[in-house]
């Protein structure tokens, strides 16, 4: 089974109107998480600037990014390790590659702003080299590459599901435990109705995050807490010890 566009769309200075059109659409699948996007939520004002040329895909993608329908979809509605994963896989088309990362743009997320977040990857070097200012985000992780690890191409499967699968029908993330734990990740391949089988919700894990650097520790002593918390109230717990002025050291799965 191939994620991977045979042809990735780009739209290029002397373009139809069926060409535009069609870019607008694997946009929206893209971006989007493959939603049915009705005629009211359509950015009907961007459309118009990326078919006068006014925008590049590029940034036609980043209004889509930072939609109403993305962020009532996926910032306002799933957990925070959800809302990251989904914006490796929509914007960057591969999954996080190690916890590092992923904690990265978590702390992004609630420090600097959702804004803040989506930028981050649109402006990264990353993109410019796989997507370019014209070309529509595809799953550029989901095939073996030279310099990467072959976990990466698992945990991209993972994410997918298949052509029919919506991505706001989950809102719990599906790569935390194998991220904490840098453990492998066993590829499980969409059913005929798009949903990944044989996943294992790692809300129903236990986690033991290890912080430390809080606003009440005295200039001289740096202490180290811990702390055992199932996996639907991680994220509540992280941003708890944030707002405190920890730093998180490590989260690991211990059940």
């Amino acid at each position: 089974m191939s994620v991977v566009l045979e042809n990735p769309v780009e739209l290029r200075v002397s373009r139809s109107a069926d060409e535009v059109s069609g870019t607008i659409r694997a946009v929206y699948k893209q971006v989007l998480g493959n939603p049915h996007v009705m005629e009211s939520e359509r950015l009907t004002t961007a459309e118009s600037q990326l078919a006068n040329g006014d925008l590049t895909v590029r940034e036609f993608v980043r209004a889509v990014a930072k939609s109403d329908f993305y962020r009532r979809r996926y910032f306002e509605s799933c957990a925070p390790y959800r809302f990251v994963e989904l914006n490796f896989k929509h914007l960057l088309g591969r999954a996080p590659r190690d916890q590092a990362e992923l904690s990265e743009h978590v702390r992004r997320c609630i420090e600097e702003g959702y804004e803040a977040e989506i930028d981050s990857y649109l402006d990264s070097d990353e993109y410019q080299t796989q997507f370019g200012e014209n070309v529509v985000p595809f799953y550029q992780g989901a095939k073996t590459q030279i310099g990467q690890k072959n976990v990466g191409y698992n945990r991209t499967l993972s994410l997918y599901q298949g052509y029919a699968g919506v991505d706001s029908a989950f809102t719990s993330a599906r790569l935390v435990s194998d991220l904490a734990t840098n453990g492998a990740t066993k590829v499980s391949l969409p059913s005929k109705g798009g949903r990944s089988s044989g996943y294992k919700d790692a809300t129903a894990k236990m986690f033991k995050i290890r912080a430390k650097g809080f606003k009440f520790d005295s200039p001289r002593r740096v202490s180290t807490t811990e702390y055992l918390v199932p996996g639907d109230r991680m994220s509540s717990q992280i941003q708890r010890i944030q707002r405190s002025g920890g730093t998180i050291i490590s989260i690991t799965e211990v059940a």
